[in-house]
């Protein structure tokens, strides 16, 4: 079943195709840890922005390898794209930014981004 991600402002709005995610990362590289992101794992294919694309722009760091997706107006990271380990697109959802996500209800499971 489809659910919503949205930014604080709603300029940006996204759906992703699929079940809302019981599992979720935290990361706790200098970017990821600063903004206290929850990011979920999908096909990049399965997310579509339904409207404010002109308002998202990208944020870039370290190995450049990673594109941070965010509203520029309210700021708000909705999601990131790159390319997981079997070199498939990929995007990682900030489950912050799905109003219907029980965060109590996911499973975090920490990644040590700050080692490289």
């Amino acid at each position: 079943m489809p659910y919503q991600v949205q930014c604080h402002c709603g300029a940006v709005q996204a759906e992703v195709d699929g079940d809302l995610p019981q599992e979720a990362v935290s990361c706790n590289c200098s970017h990821c840890s600063v903004k206290g992101l929850v990011l979920a794992a999908i096909d990049r294919d399965q997310l579509k922005v339904s409207s404010g694309e002109d308002s998202l722009r990208s944020y870039k760091f370290n190995k450049h390898a990673i594109d941070h997706r965010f509203c520029d107006k309210c700021g708000s990271q909705l999601f990131s794209e790159g390319t997981g380990p079997n070199g498939t697109a990929m995007a990682m959802i900030n489950l912050r930014c799905v109003p219907e996500a029980n965060l109590s209800a996911v499973k975090t499971i920490p990644y040590d981004g700050a080692s490289l």
